[in-house]
C-alpha cells in the first residue's frame, strides 16, 4: 500500500505527520480526487466518518493510542508534543504492513526510492552491508515490487552448507548421483523459476562452486548433480554480502568475473548507529510486529526513545528488534518506559569516548540546559517552553545530566 488520502481535518491537524509519511515515499492524494479503494488508506480525524469500505486510520490529540487494523474495524492512533516521531512511525508502519521495509533517515529513503526503481527492472542486484541492516528485507521488497511479485522468493544461507550440499541445493541432483541421493532433488534455482533467487552470504562460497554459478548466471540454464542435459531457468538473482566483494576480489577470495556478473546494480545498506532517524520509526514498527494479540500496542516513551537514540547499536536492526521484543515483554501496560529497555551490552558500560559527535551534541545539549535554567531563574516548566520540549523531557535530560556528572541540576536549585 502506497497511496495515502487524508481528509481536510487530518491535513490541519497532523499536517506535519502527512508530509512525514509523504517524506517517506507515500503518495498523498485528496478525498475529492478519488473513491476508496482497498490500495488506499484513508487517513480522517477523530469523530469523521469512515469511507467504507476503505482501510481507514483514525488519527487524533490527546492521550498516547495506538489500536491496530483488527477485524477490519478502523486502526486509531492519538499523541502529543513529545511523541510525534512515534506517532508518525505507527502511523507508516500500519500503512506499510509490520514486515514491509522502514525508512525515516533521508539516506535510508533514497535507498528505498532507488530500490523501487531497481524493482522496475529485471537486473541482478548486489546488496552489500553490515549483518543485521535488512538487506533481505530490502531483496524481497524488490521482489514484490517486481513483474515477478506473484513468483516464487527463495533464499538461500550461501555460508550454511558445506560445498557439496550447496551445489546440490542450489542447482538440483538425480538419484543415486552422489551418495545419500536417495531421491532427486530441483534445487533452488528450479524451485525460483518465474520468480527471485536470493544468494545471501555470497562471500562465504567456495570458488570452485562460483564458477558453476557464473555459468548459471550466463547461460540463464543450470545441470543437475547427475545430470548430461542443461535445464533453461528463468530466475532475477539478488546477492547480499556482509564484506566487501571488491576486496574479496583483490585477496582472491572471490572471483573478478562473478562480482562484475552480480554487481549490474550494487546498493548498499549502513549500520543503523549512521542512521539514527530510522530509529523511532524502526522501533513503532517492531512493536506492530511483534505485539501479538494485543488490543492497543505499548507506547513508546519521549524517555525511552532518548535511550535507544542514545544506544551504538553493535548488532544494528537485528538487536533493535531483540531489545523491543523484550520490552514488550517485560512492559505490564500500555507504554514502554526506559527501565523496559535491556540491551545485550548495557550502555553504562561503554568505553568513554568524549570526541564522539554524540557525546559532542550532548554537550552542547547540556549547556543550552544550563543556560535557559539560569536565565529562568531555574524554572523547569519555562525552561521546558523555551526549549520546546515538554517538561518530562526536560526532567529525564537532567537526570541524564546528573548521572554524567553534570552540575546542571545545580543550576535547578539555585
Amino acid at each position: 500500500m502506497r497511496s495515502i488520502v487524508p481528509s481536510a481535518a487530518v491535513l490541519r491537524q497532523k499536517y506535519a505527520t502527512v508530509s512525514a509519511l509523504r517524506a517517506q515515499g507515500f503518495a498523498i492524494g485528496s478525498c475529492e480526487e478519488g473513491k476508496p479503494g482497498a490500495q488506499d488508506l484513508f487517513l480522517i480525524a477523530e469523530g469523521e466518518v469512515p469511507p467504507a469500505p476503505a482501510r481507514t486510520l483514525i488519527l487524533g490529540e490527546g492521550a498516547r493510542t495506538a489500536i491496530p487494523f483488527r477485524d477490519g474495524n478502523p486502526a486509531r492512533l492519538s499523541w502529543n508534543g513529545d511523541d510525534a516521531a512515534i506517532g508518525a512511525g505507527f502511523a507508516s508502519a500500519m500503512a506499510r504492513g509490520a514486515y514491509e521495509p522502514v525508512a525515516a533517515d533521508p539516506e535510508s529513503l533514497a535507498l528505498l526510492a532507488l530500490a523501487e526503481r531497481v524493482a522496475a527492472s529485471d537486473i541482478t542486484v548486489l546488496i552489500n552491508g553490515p549483518t543485521g541492516t535488512g538487506k533481505e528485507v530490502l531483496a524481497k521488497a524488490i521482489h514484490m515490487g517486481s513483474s515477478r511479485r506473484d513468483g516464487a522468493f527463495v533464499a538461500i544461507n550461501c555460508a550454511a552448507l558445506p560445498e557439496t550440499m550447496l551445489e546440490a541445493m542450489l542447482f538440483g541432483h538425480h538419484k543415486g548421483s552422489f551418495t545419500g541421493a536417495s531421491s532427486g532433488g530441483q534445487g533452488f534455482f528450479r524451485a525460483a523459476n518465474g520468480g527471485t533467487l536470493l544468494l545471501d552470504e555470497i562471500a562465504e562460497m567456495p570458488l570452485g562452486l562460483q564458477a558453476k554459478l557464473l555459468r548459471a548466471l550466463q547461460e540463464r540454464e543450470v545441470v543437475p548433480i547427475g545430470g548430461t542435459s542443461p535445464e533453461k531457468i528463468d530466475v532475477r538473482v539478488i546477492a547480499c554480502a556482509n564484506r566487501d566483494l571488491q576486496d574479496e576480489v583483490t585477496a582472491g577470495r572471490f572471483r573478478a568475473d562473478l562480482y562484475y556478473r552480480l554487481a549490474v546494480f550494487p546498493l548498499a545498506t549502513k549500520a543503523l548507529a549512521e542512521r539514527p532517524g530510522d530509529i523511532a520509526a524502526l522501533a513503532a514498527a517492531l512493536v506492530l510486529r511483534h505485539a501479538g494479540t494485543r488490543p492497543t500496542l505499548p507506547w513508546i516513551t519521549a524517555e525511552a526513545l532518548e535511550v535507544l537514540l542514545d544506544h551504538d547499536w553493535p548488532g544494528n536492526v537485528r538487536e533493535l528488534e531483540n531489545v523491543i521484543q523484550r520490552a514488550l515483554l517485560l512492559a505490564p501496560g500500555d507504554v514502554i518506559e526506559p527501565d523496559h529497555l535491556i540491551f545485550d551490552r548495557r550502555p553504562e558500560m561503554r568505553q568513554e569516548r568524549p570526541e564522539t559527535l554524540s557525546n559532542i551534541v550532548q554537550m552542547h545539549e547540556f549547556q543550552a540546559i544550563r543556560e535557559t535554567l539560569a536565565e529562568c531563574n531555574g524554572s523547569r516548566i519555562e525552561t521546558a517552553k523555551r526549549l520546546g520540549i515538554s517538561e518530562r523531557t526536560l526532567r529525564y535530560r537532567l537526570a541524564k545530566a546528573r548521572e554524567q556528572g553534570e552540575d546542571i541540576a545545580r543550576a535547578a536549585s539555585a
